[in-house]
């Protein structure tokens, strides 16, 4: 036996990472003018949000067609892989899941055990990671599939949209309400519940934010230091670096790493979005 790790470009793993745990990828795309781009790959970020503060409308984004999917199982099948550990974005807000489901009906000789992150972005990455290393420990597929399982309950993440344009492009805000909104400086504190993006609070001023989301985050980890975390932003380094500090003093024993909000991602919540993201495993990175 033969086990793959293999998941999408919104789980943002960076090349060394890649490199370091064998964790293959799959795009997703965002469409511009009815011209799809897959994200990380046909487009930089940089060029992205240009595009993206230009547009009257939201961008749209797809999931892989099932056609590359099956490309991809078929090349993991050629490097003598029979299993794969599928682990992709919230089936909530993406077909992906169910994309790996369908390919992986298409294609003898290779197994694959679909897993529904319930989440994306680095926190769905560490789901990738532990995965990984318990492969490297020669953990069975039943294992495996049952600690990311585990993980899926013991996993957070709290996001701040800093710009409502993006949730008034999308229909969710009336124009009024944005402009009311911008105006009382509100910004919407955005979780995870049952696979769906929904919201948990809106906060007056991102400062408050920001140390809410802090609170929120501290009442998940009720205490405990086994955790791994991450620090997540869209086009907002400097200020993910800035707030870094502030939750490795509250948050002494934890590893935290500053990751890019992915833009099929940003396309929902906006440019200056900010998140932090956690999951119950020290998983040493």
């Amino acid at each position: 036996m033969k086990i793959a790790v293999l998941t999408d470009s919104t789980a943002n793993i960076s090349d060394e990472m890649k490199e370091r745990y064998h964790i293959h990828e799959v795009y997703l795309n965002v469409l511009l003018d009815g011209q799809p781009y897959r994200e990380k790959v046909d487009m930089s970020m940089e060029e992205f949000y240009i595009r993206m503060r230009a547009e009257s409308e939201l961008p749209t984004t797809s999931q892989p067609a099932v056609g590359e999917y099956v490309g991809k199982l078929e090349e993991l099948k050629a490097a003598g892989y029979t299993d794969v550990i599928a682990v992709h974005l919230s089936s909530g807000i993406s077909g992906t899941y169910q994309s790996a489901i369908t390919a992986g009906d298409m294609v003898e000789g290779i197994t694959v055990h679909a897993v529904d992150s319930e989440i994306s972005l680095t926190p769905q990455a560490f789901q990738c990671i532990r995965a990984a290393q318990m492969i490297e420990q020669g953990a069975l597929v039943d294992e495996i599939v049952a600690e990311l399982q585990a993980m899926v309950r013991e996993q957070a993440a709290y996001f701040m949209v800093d710009d409502l344009k993006n949730l008034k492009k999308g229909g969710r805000l009336t124009g009024a309400q944005a402009f009311v909104g911008s105006m009382l400086q509100v910004k919407p504190i955005l979780h995870f519940v049952e696979t769906k993006i929904v919201a948990a609070e809106k906060v007056r001023t991102k400062k408050k934010a920001l140390k809410r989301i802090e609170e929120l985050t501290a009442e998940f980890i009720d205490g405990e230091t086994a955790v791994t975390g991450c620090v997540l932003h869209s086009n907002a380094e400097a200020e993910a670096l800035e707030w870094l500090k502030d939750v490795q003093h509250r948050f002494p024993d934890i590893h935290f790493i500053v990751s890019d909000i992915t833009p099929v991602i940003a396309t929902h919540l906006g440019e200056g979005a900010m998140a932090l993201g956690v999951v119950k495993r020290d998983l040493k990175l």
